[in-house]
């Protein structure tokens, strides 16, 4: 590699660590972009050894490039790049054995809800559901058997904002890991492991990659021994995401500081004109004054982010009007894209959850979630108001 090209860039500025991270790794041809290589298997240059690389399911060249860049990105000492986001959360859960007791939020995403309650639950784990803005819920709901507290901070879709260096805390003083999904605002905006968190996951799927046009996760590991457990995991599991995959989730990476930048300043915008609405009962976003963690997702952010959620007045009759008289917002689950998306989270992203679960985390049937997109704030503050008007 010729001196142009540096090989540490932990000095360099956010955005200029997502264009040069994991690149340059041709050294046949000098590309400027990482190659994809789609084969499943590579040759070996004896009975004992190889390139490295032997087979696609176990490491990936392109895989390897976009491993690399988001363990930067994050602060993490190793990541392993999954087929899903659903993927990354069960690579990282493939950690505890039956028996073990985990804490999580009440207002998760609905997946991991799943996941958690329906799945892992039969394998022997057992989980608390708590508000995991109150500490002293958190406190109460350790266990001798407690091995770990999952984070999602802001949370899906309520937003609320966890203080994610006083619930590491709790967790390293009791012997636990503690776990944060940091699908929400990317590494450009949080980065959980200065915390004192443990291992971060993502849905690429969504902000990372940003152009919806790809699945896929990540888990990010603060230490070496996490990272090499989850590499373990992931391979042994068949959990790790194809190399074209790896190839466009790269790509979407680069534009993610200039993307998210313009998207949260929209978000704001629209938060804003949605607080004033006599419609809107509430809107919940951390950049708003009005939000209860304003000041902590100061602290601990570098931005609010672009979803937001609302409570319309008069219940599901008005939150459907609102969604479907929509023309800029798709009617959609996910987020995360260059399109602006609105949801119903009761049918759609937290369908999976009970009944009593929906409740107990305060998602109504008044709740509506709108993920931001790269169109003008003002188009698509024109299509809420006209959606909104009766």
């Amino acid at each position: 590699m010729s001196q142009k090209h540096l090989s540490d860039l932990s000095h360099l500025h956010f955005s200029t660590q997502c264009v040069h991270g994991g690149v340059h790794k041709d050294q046949q041809y000098n590309s400027v972009t990482t190659p994809i290589y789609p084969t499943s298997t590579f040759y070996w240059n004896s009975l004992e050894s190889h390139s490295g690389y032997d087979y696609t399911r176990s490491s990936n060249p392109t895989r390897k490039a976009l491993e690399e860049n988001i363990a930067a990105l994050e602060g993490g000492a190793g990541c392993s790049a999954t087929s899903t986001g659903m993927s990354a959360v069960h690579c990282a859960m493939a950690l505890f054995s039956p028996g073990d007791h985990i804490i999580a939020p009440a207002d998760l995403y609905g997946g991991t809800f799943r996941l958690f309650e329906r799945f892992l639950k039969e394998k022997g784990l057992t989980f608390t559901f708590v508000d995991m803005t109150d500490s002293n819920q958190v406190r109460s709901a350790f266990t001798p058997q407690t091995r770990a507290i999952w984070i999602e901070t802001p949370s899906n879709p309520l937003l609320k904002v966890i203080d994610i260096g006083a619930v590491a805390g709790l967790a390293r003083a009791r012997g636990c890991i503690s776990i944060c999904d940091n699908t929400f605002l990317s590494p450009y905006l949080q980065r959980p492991l200065d915390f004192g968190v443990d291992i971060v996951v993502h849905s690429t799927t969504k902000y990372i990659n940003g152009h919806s046009d790809v699945v896929g996760g990540c888990v990010v590991s603060k230490s070496v021994e996490h990272a090499k457990q989850i590499a373990w995991t992931c391979n042994a599991l068949g959990l790790s995401c194809s190399p074209f995959d790896a190839w466009l989730v790269l790509r979407g990476l680069k534009t993610l500081s200039v993307r998210m930048d313009a998207q949260q300043a929209s978000a704001l915008l629209i938060a804003r004109f949605l607080e004033q609405h006599p419609l809107i009962e509430k809107v919940y976003y951390p950049g708003l004054e009005s939000h209860p963690q304003h000041q902590l997702a100061r602290i601990q952010q570098r931005g609010p982010g672009a979803m937001l959620a609302f409570d319309v007045r008069d219940g599901r009759p008005v939150a459907e009007r609102v969604c479907m008289r929509t023309h800029l917002f798709d009617v959609a689950e996910s987020l995360g894209g260059i399109e602006s998306l609105i949801s119903f989270p009761t049918t759609m992203s937290h369908a999976s959850m009970t009944p009593a679960a929906r409740a107990a985390a305060g998602i109504t049937e008044k709740t509506v979630r709108i993920s931001v997109g790269l169109e003008h704030a003002d188009d698509l503050i024109a299509d809420l108001q006209q959606a909104l008007s009766t």
